[in-house]
């Protein structure tokens, strides 16, 4: 059985915001977006101010005051690797304490994972995806690839007006984001109208500058319980100067890719020395960790999508 709802609040009584509980796991989630996310000083304003409209708009129904739900569906724009799913999941944490949605679950998925092959392919695909969703957030990434005009028998169009019912309809508590390059968002959006006025929220994520992804990176090598010497903290500042103006680049990805490289080198470098290892050895990065990778080569003209 359903619980009766309070009554509201008398006209002359005072309600205290951060005496919610819910506000408390609000505070809990956006602290450890702060401390998860390097930068990004914008995005978490934006994550604030929507924080904030939901709980006032809590706030509101206590004392009786009817308004129209808040329309939650999203687009994030930005680069691959500047934390929009990871902001997705917490937007999920914060829309969940405040019963917004029922889970804080996000789904993420594609256009192959929305789009079919065949006549009357798309549309069982799609709910499938929504199904999966139901309660929580849907994370549409690469979302423009839905919207192919070059392509009059392409399927994206019926996903498009599939979610457009969904998004539409105020008995469901989904919340659907969709992500993907700034240019070519706006196309999707101005290509789609009727799409563009039910996304309210545009939030969007900046590339990180040099001192940004080496913050990043000292907080991923300290994650995995290693630590760069001196000499290799300055090799991997060289590196990311070469590596940002090379192709493929994706921010915090790219990172997470040289880390990940530059520990084969340090496991390959230390087996090699043949004596007793000490703690120190095992958690330590070196500069020939670091520069062991083919970016410094001078004699590599082109560099692939994963530099070594």
């Amino acid at each position: 059985m359903t619980a009766e709802p309070p009554a509201p609040l008398a006209d002359d009584a005072r309600l205290d915001l951060s005496a919610d509980e819910a506000a408390a796991r609000v505070e809990t989630t956006l602290a450890a977006l702060d401390a998860e996310l390097v930068g990004l000083a914008s995005v978490k304003r934006r994550v604030r101010e929507i924080a904030s409209l939901l709980q006032v708009d809590r706030a509101r129904e206590r004392f009786g005051l009817t308004s129209s739900k808040p329309t939650l569906h999203m687009s994030f724009t930005g680069g691959p690797g500047t934390g929009k799913t990871t902001v997705a999941m917490r937007m999920a944490s914060i829309l969940h304490a405040l019963g917004y949605i029922r889970t804080p679950r996000v789904h993420v998925v594609t256009r192959d994972d929305l789009v079919g092959q065949f006549i009357g392919h798309t549309a069982p695909k799609t709910k499938e995806a929504l199904a999966r969703a139901a309660g929580g957030v849907l994370f549409i990434d690469e979302a423009y690839y839905l919207f192919r005009p070059e392509n009059e028998r392409d399927y994206g169009q019926e996903v498009i007006e599939i979610l457009l019912t969904e998004m539409e309809n105020e008995r469901g508590d989904l919340v659907v984001v969709f992500a993907g390059y700034p240019d070519r968002m706006g196309t999707f959006f101005s290509a789609n109208p009727g799409l563009s006025s039910r996304v309210p929220h545009h939030i969007a994520f900046e590339d990180y500058d040099r001192t940004e992804l080496m913050q990043i990176a000292e907080l991923m090598v300290a994650e995995e319980n290693f630590r760069f010497d001196p000499a290799a903290r300055e090799a991997f500042s060289d590196y990311l100067t070469r590596r940002m103006k090379r192709p493929n680049f994706s921010n915090a990805r790219s990172v997470r890719n040289a880390i990940e490289r530059c520990r084969l080198r340090q496991a390959r470098r230390l087996v090699a020395l043949d004596r007793p290892l000490g703690k120190a050895d095992l958690i330590t990065i070196t500069a020939e960790d670091v520069y062991g990778s083919s970016l410094f080569d001078d004699t590599t003209e082109q560099e692939g999508p994963a530099p070594g």
